[in-house]
């Protein structure tokens, strides 16, 4: 793994699209909560159930953000930290045995690049020893983001949710693929954390 010097760009190497195979499930991404009036988002199977909620209430923005599954059972809690030159989020994993200590390690931290330096690079994500980034999608019907591991990868895909007749159906209706390799709370803990940094939570 190639070292990153503090102040140098990290060295992402070309996109290899794992999406394009049929190891993949599909989600969909509503940026509303389940709570009337209150901001979050709702995620949907492909079957049309919902398995991950996130609810904030009359709070958008907030620096505490929870991930849920549909009974209320919390995952992951995710805290904003605020640094000299850039902005953090730490991902804690919900045991449910014990109370949360705020003195743990984070299971996951989401860095925040610079627009201006970084170009589509937008965060490094780190998973224990794991390194990950996610990378901006442009276009009108692709806009979105890529989540792509140390090798290029692709194990996360975000894009504008389209109809059957190739509509756009709204800025805050996403479609979300993931490898069946990967935990999948983490990854959408992740994406949790890429949309309060977006300020879309």
């Amino acid at each position: 793994m190639a070292k990153v010097c503090p102040g140098e760009a990290p060295q992402v190497p070309s996109v290899t699209p794992y999406l394009s195979s049929s190891k993949r499930e599909t989600y969909t991404i509503w940026m509303k909560s389940l709570v009337c009036n209150t901001n979050g988002c709702t995620v949907y199977n492909s079957s049309g159930q919902i398995v991950y909620r996130v609810d904030n209430y009359d709070r958008k923005c907030s620096k505490e953000v929870l991930l849920m599954n549909l009974q209320g059972k919390l995952l992951y809690t995710i805290r904003k930290k605020k640094l000299q030159a850039f902005e953090r989020w730490d991902g804690y994993k919900w045991s449910g045995s014990c109370k949360f200590n705020k003195e743990e390690k984070p299971w996951f931290q989401v860095k925040r690049y610079s627009r201006m330096l970084m170009g589509s690079l937008a965060c490094q994500i780190t998973v224990g020893f794991e390194k990950y980034w996610i990378v901006r999608l442009t276009g009108k019907t692709t806009a979105g983001y890529r989540i792509v591991d140390i090798d290029g990868g692709v194990v996360a895909e975000a894009k504008k949710k389209l109809s059957s007749s190739g509509i756009v159906l709204g800025e805050d209706v996403l479609t979300l693929e993931m490898e069946t390799r990967m935990d999948h709370s983490l990854i959408m803990a992740i994406v949790t954390a890429y949309g309060s940094i977006c300020r879309k939570m």
